[in-house]
């Protein structure tokens, strides 16, 4: 089975490629997808599959392929939310809907596995098992997506998830995989500091907002230089800091919002019980009042050691010329809610090389002018279905 499945990806690597191009000239954002869904909705219309839509209350969709055979029942994830980007790429496909760009690469995920998910199909009488094809929505605004899909129910069955990403960090053909925690988990906060405005001849007859805010945004930081332990990994971020004025008015309030990465629950924990403490200290330490409004969301993505182990295996012995290169991955500083899942199931979420062709320092994910290598789908769909064909011991 493995051998057709791989002629027939390489079959139908032009296919994988208008897909992207269509989702790529037409993105939708974080849950607004209807008309992506509707795209991905048709696509399987007519198939021997159950297709379930609307998953989780919004846009996402759930495939499930019945094998021949009876046996494991696993899930293979790609979202299809696009960003609130200005596209800067000059492509001939550019994005069509100002100030939404597919800048992360979502539109390569739907391409390839709705084509692997279709040539799968097509084989299905030889797969032991079940196989559960998660469209999902929504990965980019918190609370995500993945949170829908699985409280769904749908997916109660699954004993093992997989998901990948594309990310421009070596040339198509590179598949990277890490163990354990390898993405930090995240968490939003707002912190309005309420003072007394006055004069700025004056400022004993006022409590300046601005200075206790300024405060925080030093202070904030010694959260990681002095409470964590230095081999943790924790990051805060002050992104935002809203107190124009007047230059000679005290500010009597200001806004700040910040940003938290925790590479561990106890480390995003730790953080936010800190960030309490001084918020609430500062109430005493410069008379003003405190609203904090403290959200966490996705948490640290767990890469299954054992699981990941036999990913590990499948991809250096695919013995496939389109995997050029199999290597361990560093752990990386973004977040992603596929970390939901692999909170519930057993799980691995691995990287496929995109950086176009001819280019040495390219853009990355998330900027106006983020591009891929187009062969890397087909790489991603056979690095996905060796793991396919591996975990079912198909030959």
């Amino acid at each position: 089975m493995k051998e057709k499945l791989m002629q027939m990806l390489e079959e139908r690597q032009e296919e994988m490629i208008a897909i992207r191009r269509y989702l790529h000239e037409n993105p939708e954002l974080s849950f607004q997808e209807e008309n992506t869904s509707k795209y991905i909705e048709d696509f399987y219309k007519g198939k021997d599959v159950k297709l379930d839509t609307k998953v989780g209350g919004g846009y996402g969709l759930i495939v499930t392929i019945n094998g021949g055979k009876p046996g494991k029942t696993i899930g293979l994830r790609a979202d299809f939310d696009a960003l609130p980007i200005e596209e800067q790429t000059g492509l001939p496909f550019q994005s069509k809907n100002p100030g939404v760009m597919h800048a992360c690469a979502h539109d390569g995920h739907t391409a390839y596995l709705m084509v692997l998910a279709d040539c799968l199909l097509a084989l299905k009488d030889e797969i032991p098992g079940v196989i559960k094809i998660i469209h999902q929505p929504a990965e980019e605004v918190p609370p995500g997506g993945a949170i829908g899909m699985i409280e769904s129910g749908l997916l109660d069955d699954l004993d093992n998830i997989f998901g990948i990403h594309l990310l421009p960090l070596g040339p198509a053909g590179v598949v990277g995989y890490n163990s354990g925690y390898v993405f930090p988990g995240r968490a939003y906060f707002k912190l309005t500091i309420q003072g007394r405005g006055g004069h700025g001849s004056s400022p004993h007859l006022a409590n300046d907002a601005i200075v206790a805010g300024a405060h925080f945004v030093i202070a904030i930081q010694t959260v990681i230089s002095r409470r964590l332990n230095p081999f943790d990994m924790g990051v805060v971020t002050i992104g935002s800091f809203d107190g124009k004025g007047t230059f000679n008015v005290i500010k009597d309030r200001v806004e700040l919002e910040g940003d938290v990465r925790g590479m561990s629950e106890e480390t995003r924990s730790k953080i936010e019980e800190e960030v309490h403490r001084m918020a609430k200290g500062m109430e005493q330490e410069f008379g003003v009042q405190i609203e904090l409004d403290y959200k966490p969301d996705y948490p640290p993505l767990y890469n299954d050691p054992e699981v990941t182990k036999m990913v590990a295996s499948y991809l250096h012995n695919a013995n496939d010329p389109r995997i050029k290169e199999v290597r361990e991955f560093p752990k990386m500083a973004p977040s992603e809610d596929f970390a939901h899942y692999a909170k519930k199931f057993p799980a691995n979420f691995f990287y496929i090389c995109c950086t176009p062709e001819g280019v040495t320092n390219p853009y990355f994910n998330h900027h106006p002018k983020f591009d891929m290598d187009e062969h890397a789908l087909l790489v991603a769909a056979k690095a996905v279905g060796h793991v396919v064909c591996g975990y079912y011991q198909l030959s």
